[in-house]
């Protein structure tokens, strides 16, 4: 194998070498995404012995059976990393591998089971936009009130300067990746296959428009197909990637589920937007919710949780009643009058805990204002305060 261009990293002054950067385009072709026994390979001796060793220089290497490492041997026989380089040049992908500049340091947070490297499709840099994204997950067969959460989330986060990060899926994720692009903002679709060959089919044309306006990565080298064991795999890159997991619409076994409960493994945040208590397509979401998940309602509650200090949601109260601006003693006087008929103004006193003289002056401020109207020695409510100062009465 010869060697490609070098690369600097961010992380101290550490040089990846054209050579390094080979053989983690080779060990991409043979080895599983999320391998942790293949991890530590690659972390006690690096990508270049690991290489060596399943070209047959040296010992077979620690934790696979005898079997499993004659699997891996045999891949490797198969495998042509400077093939795999063309293939992706030519459809304007680039590998991005540990110590790259354009690598997130927030991957290494996943240990063994980080990935070798990622191929990349589109313009943006991977690192500055996974610094503020959030992914957007959920049901792919969502139903209505999931696919229009999703959009709204997607379309508000990405106008608060948010990057929307999902799978690229039918449902909730195409929904949120849409809502992002509607609102001319970013998005990462992360693959389970090779980054050159949408999937699902059905979304090509959308998964092209996120790598013309945002990115399309993945683990698998260009034209590898998905398997549901690497449906599985590729969550933990979404939840590695982002500073939060939004749940939208999610059944007990679903994969969405497992995207937050690797955040949560991962210490990122996880978040479940809630749906009907009838519904099982939002059945995962409140078991999430019961534990440590926070529930949101919109962008601005997901904003406030991952974002800076001083990124609030606005304060949610109801609408303000003009019996709210009322001098609290008013208030007082006002619900001590019977819901119907008439009250002297001493058993209102009593049921406002005030004299007869107060009550008495309170009840000419509110008959000025048009709560109370006074009818012989009595006094009683308005039609229009009835309403308003007992909404509860009369309904089960």
């Amino acid at each position: 194998m010869s060697a490609d261009n070098e690369g600097r990293s961010g992380d101290g002054d550490r040089v990846i070498r054209g050579e390094e950067r080979l053989h983690r385009v080779f060990l991409a072709r043979v080895i599983e995404p999320g391998d942790e026994v293949c991890g530590r390979w690659l972390r006690r001796l690096g990508p270049d012995e690991v290489v060596r060793r399943l070209f047959g220089q040296g010992e077979q290497l620690p934790g696979v059976t005898d079997k499993r490492w004659a699997g891996l041997r045999a891949r490797a026989q198969r495998a042509d990393p400077e093939r795999d380089l063309a293939a992706a040049r030519d459809v304007g992908m680039r590998f991005v591998c540990p110590g790259d500049p354009e690598w997130s340091a927030q991957l290494d947070d996943l240990g063994d089971a980080r990935p070798i490297g990622l191929w990349v499709r589109g313009r943006p840099n991977l690192r500055i936009w996974a610094l503020r994204s959030v992914a957007v997950v959920g049901a792919r067969a969502c139903t209505e009130y999931g696919a229009h959460m999703a959009a709204i989330l997607g379309a508000g986060l990405a106008e608060r300067g948010w990057v929307v990060v999902s799978g690229g899926a039918y449902g909730v994720d195409g929904a949120a990746h849409r809502g992002a692009l509607g609102a001319g903002g970013a998005t990462v679709a992360v693959l389970a296959c090779g980054v050159d060959q949408p999937y699902p089919r059905g979304h090509t044309q959308l998964i092209t428009r996120i790598a013309e306006q945002g990115l399309v990565v993945g683990e698998l080298p260009p034209g590898d197909h998905p398997t549901a064991s690497r449906f599985i795999l590729r969550n933990r890159v979404i939840a590695a990637l982002t500073r939060g997991t939004v749940v939208v619409e999610a059944a007990y076994r679903s994969g969405a589920l497992v995207t937050a409960r690797a955040a949560q493994r991962l210490g990122r945040y996880t978040i479940g937007v809630p749906g009907p208590a009838t519904s099982g397509l939002s059945a995962g979401v409140h078991e999430l919710l019961r534990g440590d998940a926070v529930l949101v309602t919109d962008a601005a509650e997901i904003a406030e949780l991952v974002g800076d200090m001083g990124d609030l949601a606005p304060d949610r109260r109801g609408p303000v009643l003009p019996r709210d601006l009322l001098d609290p003693d008013a208030r007082r006087v006002l619900a001590a009058l019977p819901a119907r008929g008439t009250a002297p103004a001493e058993e209102i006193a009593r049921g406002a805990g005030t004299t007869p003289d107060d009550a008495v002056g309170r009840l000419y401020e509110l008959r000025s204002l048009g709560y109370v109207e006074r009818h012989g020695d009595g006094w009683k409510l308005t039609r229009e305060a009835m309403i308003p100062v007992h909404p509860d009465r009369g309904r089960c």
